[in-house]
């Protein structure tokens, strides 16, 4: 692991981390892997044998599954900050349960998973605390389930971009789409055409201003009121 320090710091600023303590964050770095990659790389796939969970530094990463046709479905865009492949840790034979790939250049942090484990199994309380985190994440993967199965495209979008919205925002904020819109709409489950009209009538409605891949939610509250 390179010595200029940034890891450490995005690791105990991650909440996925945040209650390891010195020790336990020195021996999880210890083990710890910075690696570059290039838009369209493969970085696993899904099936493929799991040694490492990751810390997305830069760039942006899809997550995705392919339907018997080909077909693919983007389960997640993981952005800078962001971790994934967290699901390994518990499993007795982890394989990675998606394909990632790159979508823009970065660098991300590859934790092993072994390692991590290790800590978890000497430490009980850090543990549970690493378990409370991935339950919480597991529920906000099931509201992400109930959004795209059971509402319309206009919640889907505004649900997506007040998603990108620091916590505790209320008022104006503006936001950058992680990736090209063609790949937001098939996250979101609807076409390029129903995602750019969606943006046009939010911005027809006084809700949001669009620059490019610069959103600007112009008040978080007023625009969660309208989602309908």
């Amino acid at each position: 692991m390179p010595s200029d320090g940034a890891p450490v710091h995005e690791l105990r600023d991650h909440v996925l981390f945040s209650a390891l303590s010195d020790a336990e964050h020195e021996r999880l770095l210890a083990s710890a892997q910075m690696r570059r990659f290039s838009a369209g790389e493969r970085l696993f796939s899904h099936g493929e044998s799991a040694p490492h969970l990751f810390l997305l530094r830069s760039g942006c990463v899809k997550l995705y599954r392919l339907s018997q046709n080909g077909d693919e479905k983007i389960m997640r865009l993981i952005r800078p900050a962001e971790t994934f492949a967290e699901s390994i840790l518990f499993m007795q034979t982890p394989r990675y349960p998606v394909h990632a790939e790159g979508v823009e250049a970065g660098e991300l942090v590859a934790l092993e998973r072994d390692t991590f484990l290790g800590i978890l199994r000497d430490s009980f309380p850090t543990c549970l605390a690493v378990m409370a985190q991935l339950t919480r994440r597991i529920q906000a993967h099931w509201d992400e389930i109930e959004t795209l199965a059971l509402q319309n495209s206009r919640y889907r979008v505004t649900h997506y971009l007040l998603g990108l919205a620091p916590a505790g925002i209320l008022g104006r904020v503006t936001v950058t789409l992680p990736a090209r819109k063609m790949l937001i709409a098939a996250h979101v489950a609807v076409t390029p055409e129903t995602l750019s009209r969606t943006l046009r009538t939010l911005t027809d409605e006084g809700l949001i201003e669009v620059d490019g891949d610069s959103v600007t939610l112009l008040d978080v509250q007023r625009l969660r009121r309208h989602m309908h």
